[in-house]
C-alpha cells in the first residue's frame, strides 16, 4: 500500500503514476461521498413510513427533506474556505465524522422534530463531502490522467441513485425506517479510518476573508421562504405564510445587498451581469423545481395510493436513475457539437409530455404507464442538466467561473428545498379541497388520485415555461475581460460538484 507521502509525490506527476498507487486514497473518498449520495435517495421511499410512524402529517416530515438540503446549501460555499483554513484532509475527516453522528442521531430519534433538527446536523456535514472530495480527487493525479481517475469516481456515483431508493425501501420493509440511517454508521467508520490512513496531508493556506453576515443572512433567508412557500400549499394569506414570507423576502434582499458590496463574497452574484448566465440559470431553477418535487411525489403515490411495497417502489424508482444516467453521456458528447439549446428543448419536451401523462393519472393507470414515465423522465433529466450545468459555467465571465460552482450548487439545494415544501404543500391543500368538494358520500381515493394530478399538472407547466425559455438559450458571449491577463483561470476541482 502506499504510503500518504508517496501518494502525493506520484500524484505530482511522476513518470511511474498508476491508478493502483492512489487507489487506497481514492476509495477512502469515494466511501465518503458515496454514503451521502445514498442518504439523499433513501429518505424520498421512506417518507410514507415515517408519517406513519411518528403518527403526523406530510407537510411535518417533509421537513426532513426540506431541513437537510438548506443546511447542504449552507455549509457548500464554505468548502473552500474551510479548506484553505485547516486543510482538505482534516475537514474532510471531520465533516464525515459529522455526517455519521448526525446519522445515528436520526436513527434514534423519538419525535418528528428531533428527526428534523439532526437531519440538520446530518446535513450540515454532507455539504462539504462532495466539493471537497471531488478537489482531492483532482489533486491525486496529474491532468492528463485526470479523466480516468473521474471515471473510475462516476460509476459509484451512477450507482449510488440507482439503488438508493432499493437499498431504503429493503431496510424499511425487512428490517425498521431507522437503519437506513444506522446504516451510514459502519460506513462512516469505515470511510474515517481509511481517511486519516491514506489521505495525503494537506496544506493550509491563507484563507479568503469570511463573510459572515452573508453566512448568517443565507440560511435566514431561504428556511423561512420555503417554510413560507410550504404553509402557502394551505392558505397564501395565513399567518404563518405572510410571516414565512416577509421575513425571508427581507432578508433575502438584505443578503443580496450584503453581497453586492463584499469583495470577498459568500455568493459571487456579480455574475448576474451576464445575461446568458442568468437566463440559463433561471430556466435550470424552472426544470429543478419540478424534477426535485416530482421524484418525492412518485413514491408517494406508489406506496400511498397504489399500496406498493417500500422495496417494490424501490425497484419501480430504479430505471429513473438508470435512463438518466444513459442520457447524461449521450448529452455529453452532442453538446461539444450541437450546444444545449436543441438539448435541452428535446429533453424538456419529452419531461413535459411525461408530466402530463401522470397528471392525467387515475385509480385505473397501469402501473407499466407510471414506470414508462419514470423512464422518460430519467431519460429527460440526462439530456437536458448536463448540457444546461455546462452551459451555465460557459456563459459565466471567466474571471468569475471558479466562484459560480459554489453558487449554483448550493442554489440547487435551495430550490430542491423549494420543491419539496412548495409540491407537498400544494398536495395536501389540493387533496383537502377535493375531498371537500366531493362530499362525504363520496369515495376518498378518488380526492387523493385528483390532488396528485393536480400536482404533476403544476409540474408539467413549470416545465413547459422551461421548453419556452430553451429557445431563448444562445452561445455565450466572450466578453473582453474573459481573456485579459487579469483573468482567473479556474480550478476544475472547485467546478466538478455542479
Amino acid at each position: 500500500m502506499s504510503t500518504p507521502t508517496q501518494t502525493k509525490t506520484m500524484a505530482a506527476g511522476r513518470d511511474d503514476f498508476s491508478l493502483k498507487a492512489i487507489l487506497p486514497p481514492l476509495i477512502a473518498i469515494i466511501v465518503g461521498m458515496i454514503m451521502v449520495i445514498l442518504d439523499s435517495t433513501v429518505v424520498n421511499n421512506a417518507i410514507p413510513k415515517l408519517v406513519e410512524y411518528f403518527d403526523t402529517d406530510l407537510k411535518t416530515i417533509q421537513w426532513t427533506v426540506t431541513g437537510y438540503t438548506l443546511a447542504l446549501s449552507a455549509v457548500i460555499p464554505l468548502a473552500g474556505w474551510m479548506a484553505d483554513k485547516f486543510g482538505s484532509k482534516q475537514i474532510f475527516m471531520i465533516t464525515i465524522a459529522l455526517f455519521t453522528i448526525g446519522s445515528v442521531l436520526c436513527g434514534i430519534a423519538q419525535t418528528p422534530e428531533q428527526l428534523i433538527i439532526y437531519r440538520i446536523i446530518q446535513g450540515l456535514g454532507g455539504g462539504m463531502v462532495g466539493p471537497i472530495g471531488m478537489a482531492m480527487v483532482f489533486k491525486l493525479a496529474p491532468p492528463e490522467r485526470r479523466g480516468s481517475i473521474m471515471g473510475v469516481l462516476g460509476v459509484p456515483m451512477l450507482i449510488a441513485p440507482a439503488f438508493g431508493p432499493v437499498l431504503s425501501g429493503w431496510l424499511v420493509d425487512s428490517v425498521s425506517w431507522h437503519w437506513i440511517f444506522i446504516i451510514n454508521l459502519p460506513i462512516g467508520i469505515i470511510a474515517f479510518i481509511l481517511g486519516y490512513k491514506y489521505l495525503p496531508k494537506s496544506d493550509r493556506h491563507a484563507a479568503p476573508h469570511l463573510d459572515v453576515i452573508g453566512m448568517c443572512l443565507a440560511p435566514i433567508a431561504f428556511s423561512m421562504l420555503a417554510y413560507g412557500v410550504s404553509e402557502g400549499g394551505t392558505s397564501w394569506f395565513s399567518t404563518s405564510t405572510i410571516t414565512g414570507l416577509t421575513v425571508g423576502g427581507i432578508a433575502l434582499i438584505l443578503f443580496i445587498f450584503v453581497e453586492l458590496a463584499q469583495k470577498q463574497p459568500l455568493l459571487e452574484l456579480k455574475v448576474f451581469k451576464s445575461s446568458d448566465f442568468t437566463r440559463s440559470i433561471i430556466m435550470t431553477w424552472i426544470v429543478q423545481l419540478p424534477l426535485f418535487g416530482t421524484m418525492l411525489i412518485v413514491p408517494l403515490y406508489l406506496q400511498g395510493v397504489m399500496h406498493y411495497t417500500a422495496l417494490e417502489t424501490g425497484w419501480i424508482l430504479m430505471p429513473y436513475a438508470l435512463c438518466a444516467g444513459l442520457g447524461m453521456p449521450i448529452s455529453g458528447r452532442l453538446f461539444d457539437k450541437i450546444g444545449a439549446r436543441p438539448l435541452a428543448f428535446a429533453g424538456l419536451t419529452v419531461i413535459t409530455i411525461s408530466l402530463f401523462i401522470l397528471s392525467d393519472i387515475s385509480v385505473d393507470t397501469s402501473l407499466w404507464v407510471i414506470i414508462l414515465c419514470i423512464c422518460i423522465l430519467g431519460l429527460g433529466m440526462g439530456f437536458t442538466m448536463m448540457p444546461l450545468n455546462t452551459h451555465v459555467l460557459n456563459s459565466a465571465p471567466r474571471r468569475l467561473v471558479s466562484r459560480v460552482t459554489p453558487l449554483t450548487t448550493a442554489a440547487s439545494q435551495v430550490i430542491l428545498s423549494f420543491a419539496v415544501a412548495g409540491l407537498t404543500g400544494y398536495l395536501t391543500s389540493q387533496i383537502t379541497s377535493h375531498a371537500a368538494s366531493a362530499g362525504a358520500d363520496a369515495n376518498p381515493l378518488n380526492a387523493v388520485v385528483a390532488g396528485y394530478g393536480d400536482t404533476f399538472f403544476l409540474s408539467a407547466c413549470l416545465v413547459t415555461a422551461g421548453v419556452a425559455l430553451s429557445l431563448l438559450l444562445r452561445k455565450p458571449k466572450q466578453q473582453e475581460e474573459d481573456g485579459t491577463a487579469g483573468g482567473h483561470n479556474p480550478d476544475p476541482a472547485m467546478m466538478m460538484d455542479h
